[in-house]
């Protein structure tokens, strides 16, 4: 097992050793840190903006299923295997090029992510200031400040974690009590959203796709969780708090105060308590952003160019060029930043569910070498079956218009892969016979 030499590396390219498991609530805290966020809030604001209070929470229901399933199976794995989920889809149907593939997938979804909540992070400065600090700048500073951050691993996530989602939720109780005061809660359970009316599936798409980018890479948390339940608990305790909770509140808000541009409104009611909701908001989520780009960039290197690269000094690379995308505006592209997503990355977690889980191609020689605490050494290159299921997902997402997008593209994904793991199996056997036979005829 390789240890940790440089300030940063936090067993970026092997397994977390069972030493170095962390408890629950070092886990669950950065989890509901990761939920509990303003961009959660301007979510559901546009949910209330578009939808009754009950289309708007049976859209997040459904939303936070998907996130719940895969959260958990993905999670489960990353746990059991001590590993990162561009490492392990080494081993979960994408083998070496196709992990890479995965990394520069994670890496560049998270620094857009980065910088939607850089921008955020920002603008909230801005408004603290009274408008005396131009944005630019404003960008700037927070974007660098959080990169420090990230460098020293996932210690610094959960002590950071810890500090701010008290913090955080404490001065979104403020501003949530100054709008209500006014408004009729019981009222707003049936009151007329103020936008254009929104799709269930359009809304289920948002809330899936907010942070189906987070569930695919839950594995590069849970690899330091001590087993399977704490898992369960980590995903379930973060829907119910970060989506379900957060969610809620913020449709309420929006109907209440006919407009989806709430956080202004929270700022305004509750001041720098509001402003500074937003900063520990951005801390928070902009930390795990970092920290999972820079594990997909380590992979790819490793993978392609059998380079080692420690992750702290990628980290304050991709922090600069997060920096940069939020000083030119990714808050503009927001929502259509989520769709996206929600059609792109499910496919990713069905491959490595149906892989890991029911295939188990790999599963004697990861069971092998977790004793040892060693990775597989046979790494396959990538497998045409799975570009070909993912790119069947990916269409589903877009093409079919009955159900959930996200849902689509998962469940097509999964199907696509497993049937076609299943022909190539059966075509191998075949092939290996008609060998056998043609030997023993030969011999003869």
């Amino acid at each position: 097992m390789g240890n940790k030499t440089n300030i940063g590396d936090d067993y970026s390219l092997t397994r977390v050793p069972i030493e170095a498991r962390k408890s629950l609530w070092s886990i669950t805290i950065i989890r509901v840190g990761a939920l509990a966020t303003i961009s959660q809030f301007i979510l559901g604001a546009s949910l209330g903006y578009g939808m009754t209070f009950w289309q708007a929470f049976w859209a997040t229901m459904f939303g936070s299923v998907i996130l719940q399933v895969v959260s958990f199976l993905l999670g489960y794995a990353g746990a059991k295997e001590g590993l990162s989920t561009s490492l392990l889809s080494r081993w979960t149907g994408f083998g070496r090029y196709g992990s890479s593939i995965i990394g520069g997938v994670i890496a560049i979804s998270c620094i857009g992510w980065f910088g939607v909540q850089n921008s955020v992070f920002a603008d909230g400065l801005v408004q603290a200031t009274g408008g005396r600090l131009p944005h630019a700048v404003a960008a700037t500073i927070t974007g660098l400040g959080v990169t420090v951050l990230v460098i020293f691993g996932f210690k610094l996530l959960s002590i950071t974690a810890t500090i701010t989602v008290p913090l955080f939720l404490l001065a979104m109780a403020v501003g949530v009590y100054y709008v209500f005061s006014e408004y009729s809660i019981s009222g707003l359970f049936s009151a007329v959203p103020a936008g254009d009316p929104l799709t269930m599936g359009a809304a289920a798409t948002m809330v899936a796709g907010g942070f189906i980018i987070g569930a695919v890479i839950t594995p590069d948390f849970t690899r330091f969780a001590k087993s399977g339940k704490d898992v369960f608990w980590m995903a379930t305790i973060g829907v119910l708090i970060g989506e379900l909770g957060i969610n809620m509140i913020a449709v309420l808000m929006a109907l209440a105060a006919r407009t989806n541009d709430v956080v202004s409104i929270m700022v305004q009611a509750s001041g720098w308590l509001g402003a500074g909701a937003v900063v520990l908001s951005t801390v928070k989520i902009n930390n795990l952003n970092l920290y999972s780009s820079s594990l997909g960039f380590t992979n790819i290197f490793d993978s392609i160019f059998k380079i080692k690269l420690n992750r702290g000094k990628v980290t304050l690379i991709i922090g600069v060029i997060g920096t940069v995308l939020s000083v030119l505006g990714m808050l503009d592209y927001f929502v259509d930043f989520l769709v996206f997503l929600g059609v792109l990355v499910p496919p990713i977690a069905g491959i490595m569910v149906v892989e890991y889980f029911i295939l188990k191609t790999h599963r004697r020689s990861l069971d092998e070498t977790r004793a040892k605490g060693t990775l597989p050494t046979n790494v396959e290159k990538m497998h045409p079956v799975t570009l070909v299921a993912w790119a069947a997902g990916f269409a589903a997402g877009y093409v079919i218009t009955i159900g959930i997008p996200s849902i689509n593209s998962l469940l097509v994904s999964g199907i696509v892969y497993y049937v076609g793991s299943q022909i190539f199996r059966k075509n191998k056997k075949s092939d290996n016979g008609t060998v056998y036979v043609k030997e023993m005829e030969a011999n003869k």
